[in-house]
């Protein structure tokens, strides 16, 4: 039978969500006006929204929607206090009635999905040499203090996590949404095949084989602490006009993540679109080993 290891690390402390920005009375009202009145009927049909994001005007937009979190706020803030990435300038953030609300900078350019295929190669190289630099610089944003008295008590750089040091979202992932915080890479492995440490007896030959195989690379998988990691960079979520890259959105699995995560998810981000695949070493540092290793994770759990 399958135990759970009894040598699992115990998980950090319980941390709080992100803090709300600019949360004042009156940004609070205007961004509640704005999603009111861009959800009339006759609104909706002239400025079509997309994934839980408001279209105000050519500037401005509100993100709200059910997995919509105040970590996604704080990513981009810190993305835009560390980095050239051209993110969206985040105006307020705050939870209202359940759900939370961002009132942001809607970013020029289409997404690079629109007609990918039909760029010419050197405008294709121009703008992937151009999020190389970007990406690098999000591997080196440093990990914030607690704010507020949020997050965890002190930094600790091993933690796997969201921004602040609460749970991160990955829509992805098996059998639930939100996940960790998680001490150290090696839980967070544990977490992904639900803390098995042997086989169960009554998989398949074959799925015993990989899951024998996934333990053994896991287990003794050396990690560098985790990076800032925006986790969904498909073509649909990287904005361009014509050859200049203007602007990477859709923030919201952003976390501190092994430093393969970005690789492996951007690699894996759409199956419908496996041009992108070709493209992702282009413009990330490749993680051959761990590609192998999700590759072997997403077919054991039936997960692309």
């Amino acid at each position: 039978m399958a135990l759970p290891t009894d040598t699992k690390t115990p998980a950090p402390p319980p941390a709080a969500e992100s803090p709300p920005i600019n949360d004042g009375f009156w940004m609070r009202a205007l961004a509640l006006f704005l999603v009111s009145f861009a959800n009339m009927q006759w609104y909706r049909r002239w400025k079509k929204s997309n994934w839980g994001v408001f279209y105000i005007s050519s500037t401005l937009c509100v993100r709200c929607c059910e997995r919509t979190r105040l970590n996604e706020a704080r990513a981009m803030q810190l993305v835009r206090q560390h980095t050239a990435i051209p993110a969206p300038k985040i105006y307020c953030s705050f939870e209202h009635k359940g759900l939370v609300y961002i009132l942001m900078e809607r970013m020029p350019g289409k997404p690079l999905a629109n007609g990918w295929v039909f760029r010419s190669d050197t405008s294709k190289a121009k703008i992937l040499a151009q999020l190389k630099p970007m990406l690098a610089q999000l591997r080196n944003v440093p990990r914030p203090s607690p704010q507020n008295g949020h997050g965890l008590p002190k930094v600790n750089a091993d933690v796997v996590s969201g921004i602040d040091g609460g749970q991160f979202f990955d829509g992805n992932l098996p059998n639930k949404r939100f996940w960790g915080p998680f001490n150290t890479v090696k839980d967070f492995h544990r977490g992904l095949r639900g803390n098995l440490m042997v086989v169960p007896d009554e998989y398949t030959e074959e799925r015993y084989t990989d899951l024998r195989k996934l333990i053994a690379l896991q287990e003794d998988y050396v990690a560098s602490p985790p990076v800032l990691t925006h986790g969904d960079l498909s073509a649909n979520n990287i904005l361009a006009d014509g050859d200049n890259v203007t602007g990477i959105v859709d923030w919201e699995t952003a976390a501190w993540m092994p430093a393969y995560w970005e690789y492996t998810n951007a690699w894996h981000v759409n199956p419908h679109n496996p041009y992108w695949q070709e493209e992702v070493p282009k413009f990330l540092e490749a993680y051959p080993v761990e590609l192998e290793m999700e590759k072997l994770r997403r077919r054991i759990y039936d997960t692309y």
